[in-house]
């Protein structure tokens, strides 16, 4: 179920490969104006960046130097950089406690971000999927006039896609690097940015970004 389908050899490539594939779906009409965006950096805890971690994401160690670069682009311009720390409670997990059996309680050792990251951002807890759902996203973005948004992490399939749709209709412009994710394999991933590419998000590679950047 598990593969690292990103190596930091070879996620270049793969990269691009899988931006290649949905080229069709991309709308090249909307570009990124990186005075109006923020970056969104979901969930990159250790929990998941451990391999000591039985929810370890084999391909997210390659994804994190192109998130730290994000990270101090976007700090070294003055703009807004939000990472989301997953955790629940009993109360707060709802259907997610039934269906993953463990839940990463804030205090639960593995909780914190992965110190390559921590320094970059405000640190936002959320308790589901949705980066927004339940949480003060929204508000936070919205003071600082952002009306797009850069989407990275871990997984690409579950929290990073969720937030990326709540994003989408809520009226923000999404950005979803394809190398700036990743998940447990290499089908949930193509699978997300197929469908996000159809009518949710632009994919771009984080070189993109950084060019715009500058």
């Amino acid at each position: 179920m598990k593969d690292a389908y990103f190596r930091p050899d070879s996620i270049e490539k793969k990269a691009l490969s899988m931006l290649r594939e949905v080229e069709p779906y991309r709308r090249s009409h909307i570009l990124l104006n990186p005075e109006r965006s923020a970056l969104l950096i979901l969930d990159m805890q250790e929990y998941f960046l451990r391999p000591s971690s039985h929810a370890y994401v084999p391909s997210a160690e390659a994804v994190v130097p192109k998130v730290r670069s994000l990270a101090e682009a976007y700090a070294r311009r003055g703009l807004p950089v939000v990472l989301t720390r997953h955790t629940n409670s009993p109360e707060d997990a709802g259907v997610m406690g039934r269906w993953w059996r463990e839940l990463i309680s804030p205090d639960h050792p593995l909780s914190g971000i992965v110190p390559e990251l921590e320094p970059h951002g405000i640190i936002l807890d959320k308790h589901q999927y949705d980066a927004f759902y339940g949480t003060e996203l929204e508000e936070l973005l919205k003071e600082k006039g952002v009306s797009q948004v850069v989407v990275c992490g871990v997984m690409t399939h579950l929290c990073c896609e969720t937030t990326a749709r709540s994003a989408f209709v809520r009226g923000f412009e999404v950005f979803f690097p394809v190398d700036g994710t990743a998940t447990y394999n290499e089908a949930f991933h193509r699978a997300t940015l197929l469908n996000l590419s159809h009518g949710f998000a632009v994919p771009v590679l984080v070189d993109e970004v950084l060019r715009a950047l500058k």
